[in-house]
């Protein structure tokens, strides 16, 4: 477990990531906002699946550093292609990539280019005991980490993500993080208070379903108020 690692929750201001972006007018707004990620789903099978509604040049004119584009057991080619196009500044892996991948698609792509890897975390997950050092999820990442900017915490599930649903996350202070980490998941003005309960605490926090009208369209009147419960004392204590 984690000791002494978590900052103080008084002055705890995370980053924050709106994913599943696909209005402009939308995406604008929270540019505006300085919202710090905005998160592009390229995998075809979301409902938020960006290219339906957006195009690459589109995405590419929105001045922002932010740019985050998610898929799912792509080709190293194809999200390198994409990357460039669309000019994003990070490349979020939310499917079974190996060790062997990551390390192909970082020579591969810009330097400037971060990587971020998504860890799944489902119901049937066990805490690794002492003597197994976390294996099952870190020893990998132990070599790769130097071409892992993140590692982004999701709930598992047969649909990868934005199903609105969260994992325990005691979980996490049961685990060695050996990078700073995106917490996603079903995060919503409902249970944010109980980030207090997680030692370590998420560099960033990803939200999407529990933010949205319909899918891809986002309702900003609640993203603001979240915003805004970072920016007091009160909005974590």
């Amino acid at each position: 477990m984690i000791e002494n690692q978590q900052p103080s929750t008084k002055n705890y201001q995370p980053k924050l990531k709106v994913c599943g972006l696909t209005q402009l007018d939308q995406i604008l707004e929270l540019v505006a906002l300085k919202i710090d990620f905005l998160g592009f789903i390229f995998y075809e099978k979301s409902p938020r699946y960006v290219l339906n509604h957006l195009g690459l040049d589109e995405i590419s004119e929105i001045d922002h550093l932010g740019k985050v584009g998610v898929f799912v057991n792509e080709n190293a080619d194809k999200i390198i292609e994409l990357a460039e196009k669309a000019s994003l500044n990070f490349i979020q892996l939310h499917g079974d990539e190996s060790e062997g991948f990551i390390l192909e698609l970082r020579k591969k792509l810009k330097p400037e280019v971060g990587i971020i890897k998504v860890l799944r975390i489902g119901s049937d997950f066990v805490i690794p005991t002492k003597e197994e050092s976390l294996e099952r999820f870190f020893t990998s990442l132990r070599f790769i980490q130097n071409d892992i900017a993140y590692i982004l915490f999701d709930t598992d599930s047969k649909a990868f993500g934005g199903t609105g649903k969260t994992f325990d996350w005691n979980i996490l202070n049961e685990i060695e993080i050996p990078l700073p980490y995106f917490l996603s998941g079903g995060i919503s003005l409902e249970n944010f208070h109980q980030l207090k309960t997680i030692n370590q605490q998420p560099f960033a926090l990803d939200i999407n379903s529990k933010f949205e009208i319909e899918h891809g369209i986002k309702d900003l009147e609640k993203i603001k108020e979240f915003k805004n419960k970072f920016k007091s004392p009160k909005g974590t204590t």
